[in-house]
């Protein structure tokens, strides 16, 4: 794992241009601090952004049968969360912070520019969204929940994680 700036995130996504079509977003469900080579892309607490290959096309297990032409995107939190049906979530003792989720919204919005893809849930899918689409999310088995609440900072209240992470994506596109 490397820690990398945004022009290095950037340029990498600019060497993975037409290879890429999908960006899937997930949480590690682990602790801060603690890297997974699942994924493609990492961000800590303090919203740093780290690497685990210099090939973004590099194939990673992240998302089930969705691996293929994707990268994937990690907070590394959430070790103990859980959810419930009805769509509360109690994100536990390692909670995503202020600055991790705005971290992620930076990196999507830089490899989205880079690769040629639009914010929109069409390319940018948190983990849960795919898992609903395939069956085995919230609504079905809640195997996979990544990210399907947020707080969206700085009002911390609670909302759907996709549009939270896509709309500050949106948003630093037009002020980075």
């Amino acid at each position: 794992m490397r820690k990398v700036t945004l022009d290095e995130l950037r340029t990498m996504g600019e060497g993975a241009k037409g290879k890429i079509d999908k960006i899937y977003l997930h949480w590690t469900a682990g602790y801060y601090h603690s890297f997974f080579t699942d994924y493609h892309v990492s961000i800590d607490s303090d919203g740093s952004i780290w690497v685990s290959t210099d090939d973004l096309t590099q194939r990673k297990n992240h998302t089930w049968h969705r691996n293929g032409r994707a990268i994937g995107i990690a907070l590394c939190c959430c070790i103990d969360a859980s959810c419930r049906a009805d769509g509360r979530v109690d994100f536990g003792t390692v909670p995503p912070t202020e600055a991790q989720i705005d971290g992620m919204a930076k990196a999507v919005a830089v490899l989205a520019e880079a690769l040629g893809l639009e914010v929109d849930a069409s390319a940018v899918m948190t983990h849960c969204e795919a898992a609903e689409l395939d069956s085995y999310g919230p609504s079905t088995t809640c195997e996979r929940w990544d990210l399907w609440k947020l707080p969206d900072y700085p009002s911390g209240v609670i909302k759907d994680g996709g549009k939270v992470v896509r709309g500050k994506a949106i948003w630093w596109q037009h002020h980075m």
